[in-house]
């Protein structure tokens, strides 16, 4: 499904004045997709999804590279690292080209291929071979040279009959001649030396037909073709003599060895092409691994794989394996993030944008593990620990007993932790008649639906319940279940799917649905629709809601943002009625987010509003949204995708933490919540050097503390109330001009005016 951005004015005149400053974030990549590896005589290079680490086999350091360090977001295809310049390439599927240099890091962005005038479908990039000094780059389209010494592109070879475009696999030199494996279209094959290999004409079609591979071992040439058969050239044609049971997935040479990789066996051969070692998946016991690609560095074999990272043994000895990848969460695609004081935890794709929760795994809803972050590592619940709950969606944490935590299951019901491990499913078969509930309009399937949880200010957890009419329960405290339904104000429960829910003040419920907002009060016991024929949405499918400090209701649709002023208009208006944010740009109304897919709002300390879409990145908007604070995307920041699955916020530290489809990052906010006393007030920096350009932040403030500060003659130069438990000065004096060298005092007041602290700060220009 393709989600539309219509590009408005002032969207357009939005600069974002974020310098991209990698102390500002931090990653929680993932490294166990291994796509390819590569090596140098000491050193193995692998790259994951969108990210890289290698390994050194002298000191063991694990090094890691990823957006925060530069690299963009997308899905990288093929690794390959040069000795001879210390530089290592990264190949990408849509075409671009980074190059970095391992002796200082930097790095180096090559969007050639991409500015091609060609089908941009067929720009990936699929192996990088060098040759005295250039790199012969297999695309989708044909072959492109890269000169690995001035770091610029040459000559395009398209090398399909009539110089049409065709796949290549693989190159490789051998005896004075380039090879070439093509999809459909035969071993390609030109004299090296020859100054016109951009005609066509030079490369001969020397074994027709679909080749996956070309290599060269010792004194053999080697092809494999798509029957799985192991070719040799005998200086004339192909012959086969190894016939594999799978179909092989990489086949390379290092150290004199040819190693051939299928999803389920390792092969290594000598120059003589005598098999030397065999490894089958059976044989690694602590995990069901899937290999993608392998290779051999001082008589260690280093094996890729789908999702259990770099594994290695010995060449010798293969019965002892060594798993090797960074730490990190079980998979990229985190669709759902709970961050706490203590914790981040997070879970694994979901549904899809049209609440499908079979999209991910073909036809059958996945089955993931559940990932924790605690002491600056990542524990890892497996999959085959989660009782069966498929489609984990949402996270809720038990405020009064944080090691109790309730996941949702948009397939199997609602999961409940303790102490880190699963202790039961909520499903019909244990909840009956009142807890989670299986849609009933299609026979002989089940499928618990659960989502939006939420608890309240009595303990009790409320659960939505998708495509059933009792839609809204609860399980109260003491252990039991209610169910109320939404019979008397939804039509068709059938189309009735529930994202989040959230609890206000009064204890109202509010539910963002694919039929607009409900809300639901206990005590009023009566449900309220907003929707776009009645309320003002801009459409009905609701994606997130958020109430606000000011106790507004921030709403975000799949088609823009609406706010409804207030939360007590539930039980004063029959029809609660939103609006729209209109702000002006250069003279001209404009509607905030007009048109924009929401996927999530999160509310901090200051009251600001972190907004992500779907395909638009994120936006920080001031507390009352006439502001554009911030806007973050793959273009100026180190966010993986501009795809937004979910975000929060440490409410102590003001992290802000965004799970997107390719990976997840933090932005380290200053907005956090406001503190019960003034005990753990500061001030930093402290002093103010002249080369800091930045603001002075004073948090560990109360909520709606005022804030005055002076020159040491008692000069007012600054005066503002905190929303949240931070406040940020930019060193003017109210906003004219920055202030001189000197001591400046903060006095700092509750607003009851009983609490009070005092505290310094020290400029230098």
């Amino acid at each position: 499904m393709k989600y539309f951005f219509q590009a408005f004015l002032f969207l357009i005149s939005i600069q974002s004045g974020f310098c991209q400053n990698s102390k500002s974030w931090n990653s929680y990549f993932s490294y166990n997709e291994v796509k390819d590896v590569s090596e140098s005589t000491n050193k193995v290079f692998a790259a994951s999804e969108n990210a890289l680490f290698s390994k050194s086999d002298i000191t063991n350091e694990i090094k890691t590279t990823n957006t925060i360090d530069g690299l963009p977001g997308q899905t990288i295809s093929a690794i390959y690292h040069s000795e001879t310049f210390n530089r290592t390439l990264l190949g990408y599927e849509n075409g671009l080209l980074m190059v970095i240099n391992e002796s200082d890091g930097t790095m180096k962005t090559v969007v050639d291929i991409i500015n091609k005038q060609i089908n941009p479908t067929i720009k990936k990039i699929n192996h990088i071979f060098e040759h005295e000094g250039i790199a012969y780059v297999s695309c989708d389209f044909g072959i492109v040279q890269f000169n690995l010494a001035t770091l610029q592109f040459g000559d395009t070879y398209f090398i399909g009959d009539n110089g049409a475009e065709i796949k290549v696999f693989q190159t490789v030199v051998f005896n004075g001649f380039i090879y070439a494996a093509t999809e459909n279209s035969g071993i390609r094959r030109a004299n090296i030396l020859s100054p016109n290999l951009i005609n066509y004409n030079e490369w001969a079609n020397i074994a027709p037909g679909y080749w996956l591979s070309v290599e060269a071992v010792g004194n053999e040439l080697i092809a494999v073709s798509n029957g799985s058969n192991i070719h040799r050239y005998n200086g004339g044609t192909f012959q086969p003599f190894i016939q594999l049971f799978q179909l092989p997935l990489d086949v390379r040479q290092n150290e004199n060895s040819l190693i051939v990789t299928t999803q389920s066996n390792i092969y290594v051969y000598n120059q003589q092409l005598a098999q030397i070692l065999q490894i089958n998946t059976n044989q690694i016991t602590e995990v069901e691994a899937v290999f993608t690609c392998a290779t051999v560095i001082n008589g260690k074999v280093y094996i890729g794989t789908k999702e259990n990272g770099l594994i290695t043994t010995s060449l010798n000895n293969p019965f002892i394996f060594d798993f090797l990848s960074p730490d990190g969460p079980e998979r990229n695609e985190i669709f759902a993030v709970n961050a706490t004081t203590e914790n981040i935890w997070a879970v694994f794709g979901g549904y899809d944008y049209g609440y499908n929760p079979h999209s991910y795994s073909g036809f059958e809803p996945n089955l993931f593990g559940i990932a924790k972050f605690t002491e600056n590592k990542w524990l890892s619940i497996p999959k085959e620990d989660v009782l069966g709950a498929k489609s984990l969606s949402k996270i809720t944490i038990n405020p009064t007993s944080p090691s109790e935590v309730y996941i949702s299951s948009y397939h199997s019901g609602l999961l409940r932790l303790e102490n880190d491990m699963p202790t039961a499913l909520f499903d019909p078969t244990n909840s009956a008649p009142n807890g989670p509930e299986t849609l009933t309009f299609i026979q002989n399937y089940s499928s618990i639906r659960i989502n939006g949880t939420a608890f309240d200010k009595e303990g009790n957890l409320w659960v939505s319940n998708s495509l059933v009419v009792k839609a809204l329960k609860v399980l109260r405290a003491n252990g039991q279940w209610q169910t109320f339904s939404t019979e008397n104000v939804i039509g068709d429960h059938k189309e009735l799917n529930i994202d989040q829910l959230k609890i206000d003040k009064n204890g109202t419920k509010w539910l963002a649905t694919s039929l607009g907002v409900l809300a639901f009060n206990e005590n009023i016991n009566t449900f309220k629709k907003i929707s776009q024929e009645e309320g003002n949405l801009p459409s009905n499918s609701v994606r997130t809601v958020a109430i606000d400090n000011r106790n507004q209701l921030w709403i975000g649709t799949t088609k823009g943002l609406r706010i409804l002023s207030s939360v007590d208009r539930y039980t004063s208006d029959e029809q609660m009625t939103t609006n729209a944010i209109i702000i002006m740009e250069e003279g001209v109304a404009q509607e905030l987010l007009y048109e924009q897919f929401i996927t999530d709002i999160v509310v901090d300390g200051a009251n600001n509003k972190w907004i992500g879409t779907a395909e638009s990145g994120v936006f920080q908007v001031s507390s009352n949204g006439q502001q554009i604070l911030q806007r973050f995307t793959i273009s100026n920041s180190p966010l993986p995708s501009n795809s937004i699955n979910d975000i929060d916020i440490n409410p102590i530290t003001g992290e802000v933490f965004f799970a997107t489809t390719k990976g997840m990052v933090s932005f380290k906010g200053f907005s956090t919540s406001g503190n019960d006393n003034l005990q753990n007030v500061k001030v930093y920096p402290n002093p103010v050097r002249p080369e800091y350009y930045g603001t002075v932040k004073i948090t560990g403030l109360l909520d709606k503390a005022r804030i005055k500060i002076t020159d040491i003659e008692g000069n007012l130069v600054h005066e503002v109330v905190s929303e949240g438990g931070t406040v940020e000065w930019d060193t003017t004096a109210f906003g004219k001009y920055k202030v001189a060298s000197g001591v400046y005092m903060i006095f700092i007041s509750a607003q009851d005016g009983i609490e009070t602290k005092i505290k310094k700060v020290m400029i230098v220009r």
